[in-house]
């Protein structure tokens, strides 16, 4: 106890300032009252009356015991002055008001009245002095930081954008030292600004002169604060920005400047889907959430790109409840916690299971009786199901049929599919096994349309066990006509940051030194967001009135070749220089252009001008399901011969026009007809 008590009342170094500054006050105001005599009487002291400079002395005691009293009351003696601000100033301009209140009653009370000019210019004087000493002592501390800081900062910085959100990362950048950063610059193409400043920083003209002053200011990195730009004015200032081999971060979105979350740690690095240049999908939300609130959802491969990010934006729009289904643990673990978080109110259940387990589906079905499914469990690596063509076979069609089937037998209201637009016209097994789906799809509608359920095959394996309820089932479902059941697949292209996309594994192959591997020069795809695509897939939903295949106008193509080069780019680097891009050739069954629709099939128009319905194309039903059986055994028994009976089931499948040959006649005619995007 003895030395805790000697530790407190230790003296600190804050005391020794305190003391320093009651002796300077002292002086000060002091001094502050025979200024102001002084200048009354010209600067001259013989001319100041001897009953004026007597009262001055003999008040001066007096009035400097309570000047400190004040001071100290007002906490002018315990603040930190390194940080004085606002509080501060109006702490010391009450301390002022107070104390030449005090000196005026006070001297002319006792000792007889003074000039006016006396108490007033005193009162100035001593304003400024007990005020300077403390903001002088910031003032030096923020100037010796400040030249310190020119040769320790990390990174010279340029600011695109001279607006509300840029004004706010700038006095961010000055306030936040943590960040290291110095903002040499403005670019605005708001010429009223240019050759102006904002906080001391020069706007020094607009995009034309990005690269030009990046030169001049050795800018390592470029913030872009434009948050209000639509995605092509953007493509365009950053087309420009790639080219400087400058460190490019992107406040993401509006939201950011709304919710006040604008700040240098905001600031994301600039993705490859920011120079696509495409304004996002937009999509009635509205009616998409007043369909599903309320109602029980079954997401299958929830844990995957796709599901889980349809999880994230149904959970927040009150359903009744919502299941997901994955048999990857890991990843349905990771969805789970997330939205126990976020949203701690939602009836969530995580259910691990395969959709090839008839049983397991079964079992889910009857115990929470979903009344909208979203298919998204499926094998989507084009290569490795090349080389195992069975395992897709029997993930992507025959656990479609089975968790199809349950739904129906369960009353489920909708069943929507998630397609690519790898099903059309598929060189490779995946895409033919998506459209293999898709036909299933269109084979569940009219047979819900018509009544005649009870003709679909028994796929199921375990008859033994279950046999004798699916046929029960099956004759009820034929009797009736209660079942309506609306099956709908959604078909969109690549979806940019998923798993297994090409953004992630070139980020990957850009930290290791490189190369970056692309397998052809001329390769190109369609591409969208991740929240995109799961837009569509909900504006599906509401739209479906059964057997409709829906799909994206996703613009125009980009090569693949140029996005690796502008993420090298962005990543800092010269293509070819610091990263080399190789080509290893087109993979097995991968074609060198994606199509979003088969040339058979028809578009017919949407509320949304982006989302389009292909018209079914006509095939032999019954031959299919009869066909469907066979395949399912060949699956199961892993027969060689799987891609030959898929072939036959599918009549745009050629497996032996694959991409290996060089540009054919639909690439050719492709690239001539759309613009490909230039990113």
């Amino acid at each position: 106890m003895t030395i805790g008590k000697r530790n407190r009342y230790q003296l600190k170094h804050w005391h020794m300032i305190a003391v320093l500054l009651i002796a300077y006050d002292v002086i000060a105001i002091n001094m502050a009252y025979f200024l102001a005599l002084w200048f009354r009487f010209d600067c001259i002291f013989s001319k100041i009356p001897q009953n004026y400079y007597d009262s001055y002395l003999k008040f001066a005691p007096i009035y400097s015991i309570f000047c400190v009293v004040i001071f100290w009351i007002l906490r002018l003696y315990q603040s930190v002055w390194r940080f004085a601000s606002y509080s501060e100033m109006i702490r010391i301009i009450a301390a002022t008001v107070i104390t030449s209140t005090i000196h005026i009653v006070g001297i002319t009370a006792l000792f007889g009245r003074m000039p006016i000019s006396y108490y007033l210019v005193g009162m100035g004087i001593q304003f400024l002095l007990v005020l300077g000493i403390r903001f002088s002592y910031r003032f030096i501390l923020l100037e010796r930081s400040r030249k310190k800081g020119e040769e320790t900062y990390a990174s010279r910085v340029m600011l695109i954008g001279a607006g509300a959100a840029g004004q706010m990362i700038l006095r961010d950048s000055m306030k936040a030292k943590e960040t290291n950063v110095k903002i040499c610059c403005i670019i605005d193409d708001n010429s009223n600004k240019w050759n102006r400043y904002i906080e001391g920083v020069p706007v020094v003209g607009g995009r034309d002169e990005i690269l030009l002053n990046v030169e001049k200011y050795h800018i390592d990195k470029i913030f872009l604060a434009i948050p209000s730009a639509s995605a092509e004015e953007k493509r365009d200032i950053l087309n420009i920005c790639k080219e400087t081999g400058c460190e490019l971060k992107n406040l993401p979105g509006l939201y950011q400047f709304v919710t006040g979350e604008v700040s240098i740690k905001a600031m994301k690095d600039v993705a490859v889907e920011d120079l696509l240049g495409r304004d996002p999908i937009e999509v009635n939300m509205e009616e998409i959430f007043q369909y599903i609130r309320g109602k029980t959802i079954l997401i299958t491969g929830g844990g995957g790109s796709i599901g889980s990010e349809l999880c994230r934006q149904i959970a927040g729009h009150e359903p009744r409840q919502l299941i997901i289904f994955d048999i990857y643990e890991n990843n349905a673990y990771n969805i789970e916690q997330e939205l126990k978080e976020k949203y701690p109110d939602l009836n969530l259940k995580v259910l691990i299971g395969s959709v090839r387990d008839s049983r397991r589906i079964q079992q889910v079905f009857e115990t929470y009786h979903p009344e909208i499914v979203y298919h998204a469990a499926a094998h989507k690596h084009v290569p490795l199901m090349e080389v195992s063509p069975c395992e897709a076979i029997k993930n992507n069609v025959i656990g479609t049929y089975k968790t199809a089937y349950a739904a129906m037998l369960n009353g489920c209201q909708r069943f929507v599919l998630i397609s690519t637009d790898k099903a059309v016209n598929p060189t490779n097994i995946m895409g033919a096994s998506k459209r293999l789906c898709e036909m299933i799809i269109q084979s569940f509608d009219k047979a819900v349309k018509e009544g005649t359920i009870h003709r679909l095959p028994n796929l199921f394996t375990h008859k033994e066990e279950n046999l004798v309820k699916i046929r029960t089932l099956r004759i009820q479902a034929g009797k009736e006509t209660s079942i309506r059941t609306e099956f709908v697949a959604v078909r969109f292209g690549n979806v940019l940051g998923s798993n297994g996309s090409v953004i992630p594994l070139f980020k990957k192959q850009i930290q290791k030194g490189g190369p970056i591997t692309v397998t052809h020069p001329d390769i190109i795809r369609y591409f969208m967001t991740i929240p995109e695509a799961v837009s569509l897939v909900l504006q599906a939903g509401t739209y479906a009135k059964g057997g409709e295949i829906f799909v994206l106008d996703m613009g125009v193509p980009v090569k693949i070749d140029t996005l690796a080069r502008n993420l090298i780019k962005l990543s800092g680097y010269k293509p070819d220089v610091d990263i080399k891009v190789a080509y290893t050739g087109l993979r097995p069954g991968e074609k060198l252009y994606e199509e979003k629709l088969m040339a058979e099939e028809g578009m017919k128009k949407t509320r949304n001008e982006l989302i389009h319905i292909g018209s079914p194309i006509p095939f032999d039903y019954e031959s299919f399901l009869l066909q469907l059986n066979n395949l399912m055994e060949a699956a199961y028994e892993n027969r060689e011969e799987i891609c030959k009976m898929v072939e036959q089931m599918v009549s745009t499948y050629h497996p032996e026009t694959n991409g290996s040959e060089k540009k054919g006649e639909g690439y050719q005619k492709l690239y001539q007809e759309v613009a490909v995007t230039k990113i």
